[in-house]
């Protein structure tokens, strides 16, 4: 499949974008580089190819999540502007 300088431009109209004539015939060559590629994938025998997520393998790299002491409540709240019950105390953001 062959992509012409009518088309690019149609499809740049579609997508709103501004391609000059002068770099037509480098656009040109690059989608039809593109098309062609994908032609030869598309001659590939891929029957016993499981369908992939992602093209390597991946696996979680965090640590397991296990419980440790946390800092004390007082020693966190010591530098706090305001706290109210236990808790960081904080100007109201929504507006009613």
């Amino acid at each position: 499949m062959k992509i012409n300088r009518e088309e690019i431009k149609n499809i740049a109209l579609l997508s709103r974008l501004e391609v000059p004539e002068e770099r037509m015939a480098q656009m040109e060559k690059a989608l039809n580089d593109v098309l062609q590629y994908v032609e030869e994938l598309e001659e590939l025998d891929l029957t016993d190819v499981e369908p992939m997520a992602h093209a390597v393998q991946v696996q979680n790299v965090f640590r397991k999540d296990e419980v440790k002491p946390s800092l004390d409540r007082k020693l966190a709240l010591q530098n706090a502007p305001e706290e109210d019950n236990g808790y960081f105390k904080v100007p109201r953001v929504i507006q009613e």
